[in-house]
């Protein structure tokens, strides 16, 4: 489908923001949304006047995990490019990435004993602070250097989140990193062991089950963070960037390294963010709105708190975002898009499958049909229900950089 539109694509500059709000959609919670329930008054204004529908992220009842949401969102087909979520982390903290690493995302949780058994009590160790990650990280780092001869290194993320290096000695192939995450994404039962999926991926398999060994014995005495959960093993992709596809000069700003990493693996460029918070980001877009053409701006909060099952900040975050969106809206954008890259309602805690509501504001919106963002009046819209992964024709479209197809 990107070769297709790619050969379509004309050579014509637009202005285009693509806003993510992560993980915006959700469910009745007990009567609304958080969306229904938030007042926003610049968005719904905004509605009034765009073409709106909702997007499924990969395939109908498939939950997606940020990684190949976002693929989706930037008009990639995720079912083609599975990329894990070690490598887009990595990315993100500015690792070394070379064809002979495998990357892992961690998480330091929490754990209990129950005769021979472990629980997970908590999957995120109560979203440590970013200075004990930090420390935590020294003490990995000074006892566990090598696994079977396998280098080992541990670079530290924000809050609970971390990176884990294996250097091994040859090229590793992605069948050979096919392994199952520990995370077992719920409390009260064990974690999951590293298994192969398959034939390939026995010998990285038992590294896995030693290094976790190993990292349960060095954070013993930690209160909170006695115990990794690991998951996205992966190898470096190839991948076609966003300039490629459609002659877009783009930048990202986010505040997250996972989105970081993602977005420079598309060729996007990551804007400095002085300070994770939205109005530093909104800085960095004012200095740097000549510079680029598309602009990826990503908004976390609104999937932390949905996955922690705080529906009343979800909604101060979508608040927020609604007053400064007039700010944004002042500059002269050709095309501005608001959606999110899934769904994580509170009351599921977690992702989901739910389709995520979509705001396309140009010159050329086809408007009137609905009056607010929100999931319900988003579905509406002339979009309809359609895959996320065709989202980006859409703004290409508005953007009028797509040539007519066929004679």
């Amino acid at each position: 489908m990107h070769e297709l539109r790619s050969s379509l694509t004309k050579n014509k500059k637009s202005k285009i923001i693509l806003f993510v709000l992560d993980g915006v959609g959700g469910i009745p919670y007990p009567k609304l949304t958080e969306l229904e329930a938030a007042k926003t008054p610049y968005l719904d204004k905004l509605v009034k006047k765009s073409e709106t529908g909702a997007h499924i992220p990969i395939l109908s009842g498939l939950t997606p995990g940020s990684g190949a949401a976002h693929l989706s969102l930037f008009g990639y087909d995720p079912l083609s490019y599975d990329i894990g979520r070690g490598v887009l982390e990595a990315l993100g903290l500015d690792v070394a990435v070379t064809d002979k690493d495998l990357l892992i995302r961690g998480n330091f949780s929490t754990i209990k004993e129950d005769g021979a058994k472990i629980i997970v009590k908590d999957r995120r160790a109560g979203r440590i602070t970013t200075e004990t990650n930090q420390r935590i990280i020294k003490i990995l780092q000074s006892k566990i250097k090598k696994v079977d001869g396998v280098g080992v290194e541990f670079v530290s993320g924000l809050e609970h989140r971390f990176v884990c290096k294996l250097k091994f000695k040859k090229k590793l192939e992605s069948s050979e990193t096919m392994i199952v995450d520990t995370d077992p994404e719920e409390v009260g039962v064990p974690p999951l062991a590293p298994k192969s999926i398959n034939n390939k991926s026995h010998k990285v398999s038992k590294i896995i089950t030693k290094l976790i060994s190993l990292i349960r014995i060095a954070l013993k005495n930690e209160k909170k963070a006695n115990y990794a959960l690991l998951r996205g093993f992966s190898v470096y992709p190839k991948i076609p960037t966003i300039e490629s596809l459609y002659g877009l000069k783009a930048a990202s700003i986010v505040t997250y390294p996972m989105y970081k990493g993602i977005s420079k693996l598309v060729g996007m460029t990551p804007l400095e963010v002085k300070e994770s918070t939205l109005q530093s980001q909104i800085k960095t877009l004012k200095k740097e709105f000549n510079n680029y053409d598309f602009f990826y701006f990503h908004i976390k909060k609104t999937d932390s708190f949905g996955e922690d099952g705080n529906y009343k900040e979800k909604i101060k975050v979508i608040e927020r975002f609604d007053k400064e969106l007039e700010k944004v809206l002042k500059f002269k954008f050709d095309v501005v898009c608001i959606t999110g890259d899934h769904s994580t309602p509170s009351k599921m805690k977690g992702h989901s499958w739910h389709p995520v509501p979509v705001i396309i504001n140009s010159k050329n919106s086809f408007h009137g049909t609905s009056k607010r963002f929100t999931e319900k009046e988003c579905m509406k819209g002339m979009l309809g229900l359609f895959e996320g992964k065709n989202l980006m024709n859409f703004i290409l479209a508005h953007a009028e950089m797509l040539s007519k197809f066929g004679a």
